[in-house]
């Protein structure tokens, strides 16, 4: 049982809880090439946040980590079975209520720890600022962390190198044998606009790629996937800790 997981822990340790971060974490389900599993970036973005949490939590942080949400935008990939998609419209209701909640038990910083590329809180963020002004929202896309070109050789887009060896490292008994993984070519877009992306449009993945993946597994490991993690997990951890420390806004601006 752990204190900072809300699905862990009870009302007999939340009633004298005083939390002060949430953070939740907001996935997807999708096919990920033939060898993860559709929940990949759901189980993902749920360790980050439980182990990122365990760090500031040690360091005196009251942080809480909310039931993680395992459906995200996925409207390029309709053509692919049981790709679950939610309109972006719809998470915005579905932060507004948490938001809601939250605030009525006053915790007032809330963290979405992101794992899925398609969901993009931004617009999100922006409007409910405005009508709940006193909660500080923010997102974090857990992979971006680090550079991942500094710990994988061939990291692609998406069941890539880098998603492959995560799951080996945490969830290894969710990886099928890399024989069965298809190449994860890409099938780029013709138009010069949208292959240097200063133009931007909707991938459909039934076109971007044969096998759902984009990006060669074939290179990946546990140990990579460890160290990438743990690396993240560390400065995401430092994160919470100094926003813990924002008493009001004007804390996050240098004088």
């Amino acid at each position: 049982m752990k204190p900072f997981i809300l699905q862990q822990t009870n009302w007999h340790t939340v009633k004298e809880m005083k939390y002060e971060i949430a953070v939740l974490p907001w996935g997807a389900t999708e096919a990920h090439n033939y060898h993860l599993p559709y929940g990949t970036d759901t189980i993902l973005a749920a360790e980050v946040a439980g182990r990122s949490t365990a760090i500031a939590w040690e360091q005196g942080v009251r942080v809480l980590v909310l039931p993680e949400i395992a459906y995200g935008v996925n409207s390029g990939q309709m053509d692919i079975p049981f790709c679950m998609h939610m309109n972006p419209s719809t998470q915005q209701r579905i932060l507004e209520d948490i938001v809601v909640v939250l605030l009525r038990h006053n915790v007032k910083k809330l963290v979405i720890l992101n794992g899925h590329g398609g969901n993009t809180f931004q617009n999100a963020i922006r409007e409910l600022e405005l009508r709940f002004p006193d909660m500080l929202i923010c997102m974090v896309n857990w992979w971006r962390v680090r550079p991942v070109t500094e710990y994988f050789d061939n990291p692609g887009d998406h069941a890539d190198e880098m998603e492959t060896s995560a799951m080996m490292a945490i969830r290894p008994e969710l990886v099928l044998p890399l024989k069965y993984a298809g190449s994860g070519t890409e099938h780029r877009l013709k138009i010069k606009g949208f292959r240097e992306k200063w133009a931007w449009i909707p991938r459909r993945w039934i076109y971007t790629t044969g096998d759902t993946g984009v990006g060669d597994p074939s290179l990946s490991t546990p140990e990579k996937g460890k160290r990438f993690l743990e690396d993240c997990i560390a400065q995401i951890g430092a994160f919470l800790v100094e926003l813990a420390g924002i008493q009001k806004l004007e804390d996050l601006y240098e004088q």
